[in-house]
């Protein structure tokens, strides 16, 4: 592969010559492919591997994980070269401490090279969004491979059992007692299976579209007496009065109809019942989000799944920036006279809101 610009192919010093906007657009190719290569790493476990801080060679690198020496070298030059680890003059590498902090699985700040998974989920249905773009319509969800593994991973990042429930004063002394609890394309279920295993004395109910993501959440319940899967599209919900607290978890937006999906929860909310929605912050005007951190990640994730899986469906194809404005007229539409805002200190992606009838 080649970059057919002469002023890059002349020479390293010439790169500086670009104006800054080519020369942005080759810094973001470089991160492209370093996004991969952090994928990589992460699902391979060399990230935690390299924890230790200690310098070693790519053979072994490669021994300590069971890998192919070749592809940890190479591995290891894309790495070096973008600053992500360290190599010093013996031909040795190091994960800096600092760098440590936030890769791998068991990254002790939270791992963001797990984030990076979205980009190999994604990319292979490139191809099909184009000819959506010609022709309309929409990606199915059966053609994102581990789309519920990466989603799992991701919870894990944004579900803070203790943060989540301590926006509703009570709401654990609630839970304590025991309630009736559903969460709402509950995907492989850890966020009720967290709360199930705690307040044993309430009753857990996860709905998902999903028969393979619900087939997990129900291997990985077992032995839980308080919990429940059921495949379900929840287009189709027909509860009514029977859950005191109904969560989403980034579950709204995509959905074919999400103003439906509302008013199904509303139905299925006991009239002192809670919803609490965790869903992707951003604004509903695109001038709004100019300045947003992730806005570029959050408007390409949704061209490449949220929106387009709506539309697979004959949804709106809502997207993951409908934005907070949007959500509070949609939620105030579906019933809900009482809506609070808020953002969590841990979670740079998302609002969580409070609703009440």
């Amino acid at each position: 592969m080649c970059l057919a610009h002469s002023k890059v192919i002349d020479g390293f010093a010439a790169q500086n010559e670009l104006p800054a906007f080519a020369a942005g657009l080759i810094d973001t190719l470089n991160k492209g492919a370093v996004a991969m290569a952090l994928s990589i790493g992460h699902r391979t476990g060399l990230f935690d591997a390299m924890r230790s801080a200690e310098a070693k060679s790519p053979a072994d690198w490669a021994r300590e994980t069971g890998l192919n020496e070749r592809y940890v070298t190479e591995w290891l030059g894309a790495m070096a070269t973008a600053g992500i680890v360290s190599i010093d003059e013996a031909g040795r590498y190091a994960l800096p401490a600092e760098h440590a902090r936030f890769l791998g699985v068991d990254a002790p700040d939270g791992t963001m090279s797990g984030m990076m998974q979205w980009i190999g989920v994604l990319a292979p249905v490139e191809t099909q969004i184009v000819d959506c773009f010609r022709k309309g319509g929409g990606v199915p969800y059966s053609a994102y491979s581990r789309f519920h593994d990466v989603m799992e991973e991701e919870g894990k990042l944004t579900f803070d059992a203790d943060a989540t429930l301590g926006l509703v004063p009570d709401l654990v002394a609630k839970l304590e007692a025991g309630i009736d609890v559903l969460d709402v394309g509950c995907g492989r279920g850890r966020a009720l299976r967290i709360l199930a295993e705690r307040f044993p004395n309430s009753r857990f109910t996860g709905y998902d579209l999903s028969a393979e993501a619900i087939a997990t959440a129900r291997d990985k319940a077992s032995g839980l007496g308080n919990i429940r899967f059921v495949v379900l599209d929840c287009m189709k919900m027909d509860d009514e009065d029977a859950f005191d607290l109904v969560f989403t978890f980034d579950a709204i937006h995509d959905q074919p109809h999400p103003a439906v999906l509302l008013r199904n929860i509303r139905r299925a909310l006991r009239s002192d019942g809670v919803y609490i929605g965790q869903d992707i912050w951003a604004h509903t005007d695109t001038a709004d989000n100019l300045q947003h951190p992730l806005a570029p990640f959050i408007y390409t994730i949704s061209l490449m799944h949220c929106m387009t899986v709506s539309l697979a469906q004959g949804g709106i194809g809502l997207g993951a920036a409908w934005g907070e404005e949007k959500a509070r007229e949609m939620l105030a539409e579906a019933g809900f006279g009482k809506v609070e805002m808020h953002r969590l200190e841990h979670d740079i992606q998302n609002a969580y809101y409070v609703c009440r009838t």
